[in-house]
């Protein structure tokens, strides 16, 4: 539960709010949710809308989590930080200015603000304290330094701990976690270590896949044999069945057929059970009727 909130503390580290306040018409920027578009409004520190701080050279909007950047030739709206829009900012003396640009400063006018080469009180950015926001860069600027310091660091100096406790507002325990958290080290041996190990598991998978491929294909052919095993000997009992219960061969055939024996027209010859072969009418002779 400790560590939850270091990572918001690295995420929100140097991002102390402020208004922007222009000198001249004592209204303070604020930022539209909708499109992206600059007005002046009345100061009110309970809108996020108009609450910004600096990011390096970059001014974010709290409310909108944009940055404040150049479109064009003098137009400013916001836009996503990280964007292919102008977003640096140089600050000097409260005037905010394009780095590296020759543009202009940022003014105020009817619309809201643009980028103008008049140096006047329009283009004066004060807080609601009436400090210029240089300061505030100026600020955020030494508190990153002292973060950044912190965490590159892979050992705690007793002449800066003090210093950097103080910067960071937190005490000396939570320091030593921040910097064991954030600590540096080489990763060679790791990413060579998961690289080996990556290729061992890839090396196992595919020898497991063989094995299953093989088992399955040995499996298939038993299930098969058994298959065909099963359905000729169920066509063999079915053959037996149909034939008759007692075969003869043909010679015994020729055995029990009655030896024919010299007939008359008409007359009925009888096979007995005895097997002996009798005429059924017994013909008496002329001379004894």
């Amino acid at each position: 539960m400790k560590f939850f909130w270091i990572i918001p503390f690295f995420l929100l580290q140097g991002t102390e709010a402020f208004l922007m306040k222009n000198a001249k018409v004592k209204q303070c920027l604020q930022a539209s949710p909708m499109n992206g578009s600059l007005q002046l409004e009345d100061c009110n520190p309970e809108s996020v809308f108009q609450d910004w701080s600096w990011q390096g050279d970059s001014l974010i909007n709290h409310g909108t989590q944009s940055c404040l950047s150049v479109v064009g030739a003098d137009r400013v709206q916001m836009s996503l930080c990280g964007s292919m829009s102008y977003m640096s900012w140089d600050c000097s003396n409260s005037l905010l200015s394009p780095l590296g640009s020759s543009q202009g400063y940022l003014v105020a006018n009817r619309k809201g603000v643009a980028l103008n080469n008049m140096k006047g009180l329009k283009a004066q950015w004060q807080d609601v304290a009436d400090r210029s926001v240089c300061e505030k860069k100026a600020g955020d600027a030494e508190h990153d330094r002292y973060f950044t310091a912190a965490l590159a660091s892979t050992h705690v100096y007793d002449h800066t701990a003090g210093n950097m406790t103080l910067a960071l507002g937190i005490d000396q325990v939570e320091l030593e976690e921040l910097l064991w958290f954030f600590r540096r080290e080489d990763p060679s041996t790791w990413n060579y270590s998961i690289l080996a190990l990556s290729f061992v598991a890839m090396i196992l998978g595919l020898f497991l896949l063989s094995l299953n491929i093989v088992r399955n294909r040995k499996r298939k052919i038993h299930t098969y044999r058994e298959a065909e095993q099963t359905t000729q000997k169920a066509e063999l009992d079915a053959k037996r069945a149909l034939m008759p219960v007692q075969e003869y061969s043909p010679a015994e055939l020729r055995k029990q057929e009655p030896v024919p024996q010299a007939q008359r027209s008409g007359e009925v010859m009888v096979q007995w059970k005895d097997g002996t072969v009798t005429s059924l009418y017994t013909e008496r002779s002329e001379d004894a009727i």
